[in-house]
């Protein structure tokens, strides 16, 4: 620790102006003195011998003249084993034992360790004596719940090193020293299974990144089909509040094809939160039959707490997620929600008087939700193997207006945009995800001809059905009509998705090509029909046992006979089928 010390000379809300003599560091930590308590805070601004700190904590009580001690150290996280199943709050404190400490309501100027100093870990060397290291360099492994937990050389440590000992095969805590190495000056330096890393410096210790072109398997039939995401890639949700966005990112972390779930829910409501912490230890994961928390991190800073923890909250989420990625892992982080970060964000501009930008928010928005999600990514390791952060954020707009800052901030730096409609959600239609206003630059899990054949039927029925509400049905030619009917039968049996059935939850892909190969021979089908009434009938009895065939285990009996009712009731009115449908069932055969 630096020696350093101030005084305070202002307070406004949760800033402080701080007075020092010495060396101060943008983004160092330091504690304001408020009686016994001592309160964690973050240079976030210097001018000259003044120093502006954000405090994370409420700053009853903190008055001119105050002590502030600078700790020299950036903010940082606690990187080791038994970060996996914890619920931390934005700084890394363990909420569970803060309860059990503090009781239902939070004091003050209690900070724990992030990781256990009393659980023991069953440490296997892998590195040998007289080895040749640097950063991230592979010490050995420990087993952290069905994951190999690789022990390495610190991020922060550069240069090259000689390994001088390692302890045998046994059980250690993180505070135990595992290991002990030479740096080229001939120091040497003890190692134990955890250290720090500041959370606003990306980890880097990989030897290239790569293109994300991969998809990420969500068995969500919309996001994998029509506007997929690839493992490193980044998507944002934006939608009104009630449209489904939390539903929708707990759909995704049951069933994406991820190792680690990383959920930073960064100024959400109380309630939100609470259903988080209640619903995911009872969730069951797919893969391992026990509960999702085992490979799941919650970071937990509600709308209640701080507004300056939020933004910290964020960045720990992320280095947690690059952390694991350093073990070859493929890691998905839902930030939920960024409009609440960047609200954040603009108090605290707001504080430090500088210049707003669109509706108040600071200048330098864009430069900073593009900074996160730069984070994610696909890296290649120093060993060969591939680890991957993905991104994902909800946008929470005001009114579900996507014209707003932040939402047109983050646009310009995702993959892949998935636009929840308050209509959609209103009429029951999950996930309300708008399959026109929505968009994806990565690669589908079905060949992109046939994604482009649906989505003009989804285009072409939805300007039929607007055309509709002006002349009425009976002003639409029954051509028109058809289209409308096809396109509406694609959103109600392939857009739409029940995730309280279990076979419907989660979708596979050869489930999904399979589905829908059926579905281009209807499109790409003339129909001969004498009445619109006769079309509506046709479609609403094939948009029934439609849904029937969804809700029936893949390959069983009731499967089978439900396909072969569907194709039958094709046969009986289907005349002819277009070159282009022909082309693309060819394709996919």
């Amino acid at each position: 620790m630096t020696k350093t010390k101030g005084k305070v000379v202002g307070i406004n809300g949760n800033m402080i102006s701080v007075a020092f003599e010495g060396l101060v560091t943008l983004n160092e930590v330091g504690y304001v003195e408020v009686g016994s308590k001592k309160l964690k805070s973050e240079v976030i601004r210097i001018r000259g011998d003044i120093a502006q700190l954000q405090v994370f904590e409420i700053t009853k009580g903190i008055k001119v003249g105050d002590v502030v001690e600078f700790t020299g150290d950036l903010l940082s996280v606690e990187l080791g084993p038994g970060l996996l199943g914890q619920v931390y709050d934005g700084l890394q404190n363990p909420l569970p034992e803060l309860a059990e400490k503090a009781g239902y309501f939070l004091e003050r100027g209690i900070y724990l360790n992030a990781l256990s100093r009393t659980a023991k870990w069953h440490f296997t060397p892998v590195a040998k004596e007289g080895d040749d290291l640097k950063r991230a360099g592979l010490l050995g492994t420990v087993p952290e719940g069905s994951f190999t937990h690789r022990i390495m050389i610190p991020f922060n440590m550069y240069g090259s090193y000689k390994l001088k000992s390692i302890k045998p095969e046994g059980d250690y805590t993180v505070d135990d020293t595992i290991a002990e190495v030479t740096d080229e000056r001939g120091n040497v330096i003890p190692l134990t299974m955890s250290f720090k890393w500041p959370v606003k410096r990306p980890i880097d210790c990989y030897a290239e990144r790569l293109k994300p072109t991969e998809t990420l398997v969500t068995k969500m039939r919309t996001m994998d089909t029509f506007f997929p995401v690839a493992k490193g890639g980044t998507y944002c949700i934006p939608g009104p509040f009630g449209a489904g966005k939390t539903v929708l990112q707990h759909a995704t972390s049951r069933n994406a094809d991820v190792d680690i779930v990383i959920i930073a829910a960064c100024g959400e409501r109380a309630g939100e939160v609470v259903e988080t912490l209640t619903e995911f230890p009872e969730l069951k994961d797919p893969k391992t039959g026990r509960t999702l928390m085992e490979r799941t991190i919650i970071i937990c800073n509600t709308s209640s707490m701080p507004v300056a923890a939020r933004e910290a909250s964020v960045y720990t989420g992320v280095t947690l997620a690059e952390y694991y990625r350093q073990m070859g892992l493929d890691v998905l982080l839902l930030a939920d929600s960024t409009s609440r970060w960047a609200q954040a964000l603009r108090e605290m501009s707001g504080r430090l008087e500088e210049i707003p930008g669109e509706e108040a928010f600071p200048a330098y928005l864009e430069s900073y939700i593009a900074a996160f999600y730069e984070r994610a990514g696909i890296v290649r390791l120093s060993d060969g193997s591939k680890g991957s952060v993905t991104i994902g954020g909800t946008v929470s707009p005001a009114g579900g207006n996507f014209e707003e800052p932040v939402t047109q901030a983050t646009l310009k730096v995702v993959g892949a945009f998935h636009g929840l409609s308050r209509e959609r959600s209103d009429a029951r239609k999950y996930p309300a995800i708008h399959p026109l206003d929505s968009w994806s630059k990565y690669p589908s899990v079905l060949p992109s001809e046939q994604v482009k054949y649906g989505r003009s039927f989804l285009r072409r029925g939805t300007e039929v059905e607007q055309m509709m509400k002006v002349v009425g049905e009976e002003g639409t030619s029954i051509e028109d009509f058809i289209i409308y009917l096809k396109g509406d039968l694609l959103d109600a049996v392939y857009l739409q998705q029940n995730s309280f059935d279990k076979v419907d939850d989660a979708v596979s892909v050869e489930r999904q090509q399979h589905i829908y190969n059926i579905l281009v021979e209807i499109l790409g089908s003339s129909f001969k029909f004498i009445s619109k009434d006769e079309a509506r009938s046709y479609f609403s009895k094939l948009k029934l046992m439609f849904i029937d065939y969804n809700y029936s285990p893949w390959g069983s009996d009731a499967f089978k006979s439900h396909e072969d009712g569907i194709k039958k009731l094709i046969a009986e009115k289907a005349d002819s089928l277009e070159d282009r449908a022909k082309k693309l069932l060819k394709q996919a055969v």
